[in-house]
């Protein structure tokens, strides 16, 4: 059985679509072990749970990022992770426990990385960013993670049109469709991988 981890600060619409490819059964041998977030009221904690999956809140008070993301690391690896999925999580992970876990971290960022990359771009900056910038096109981009900030090595990339009556909202929901629908087909196709 090929194990998945998610971490989730957000509401987890990714995390539902994920879902409910496993509920079809669309992704068989592929176990989702846990979801863990860094928020206890976190709506992807909620909508874990209430679907009968494990969730586990790490408390980030009083904790250096080192120390949360160490407590992280074991939570993680008592969980036998195969693979660490990113769903808006709003962390930056130590260079410590990129290394542990290299080439197992995937993140989904809602712009064509490596424009509109970086740590102040997440949620709604990266799409009123993107108007701003009068980019006719946007898109997704599925990554590993690496020790940099939306640096990793791009696995795929989704574009969808800007058009220009669009705001902030409309483009999250575009760029979310795109999302919804290849983020569960990258985690097949890692687990169906022989590299892994």
């Amino acid at each position: 059985m090929f194990k998945i981890v998610i971490l989730a600060s957000t509401k987890g619409t990714d995390l539902q679509a994920i879902i409910d490819e496993m509920k079809a059964g669309k992704m068989p041998g592929i176990e989702l072990a846990a979801v863990i977030s860094n928020k206890k009221n976190c709506y992807a904690l909620k909508r874990a749970s209430e679907q009968g999956y494990k969730t586990i809140f790490v408390d980030p008070k009083d904790k250096t990022r080192e120390e949360f993301d160490e407590e992280l690391a074991k939570i993680i690896e008592e969980n036998e992770a195969d693979l660490i999925v990113l769903v808006g999580y709003m962390r930056i992970l130590t260079p410590e426990f990129v290394r542990k876990f290299k080439n197992k971290i995937i993140n989904v960022h809602p712009a064509l990385l490596p424009k509109f990359s970086g740590k102040d771009f997440f949620g709604s900056n990266v799409h009123e960013a993107v108007l701003a910038a009068g980019e006719k096109e946007t898109g997704m981009t599925i990554h590993y993670i690496d020790e940099g900030v939306d640096t990793g090595e791009i696995i795929i990339q989704k574009k969808c049109p800007v058009a220009p009556d669009d705001t902030p909202e409309t483009l999250k929901e575009k760029v979310q469709e795109l999302e919804k629908k290849w983020y569960p087909e990258i985690i097949r196709n890692i687990a169906n991988s022989s590299d892994i």
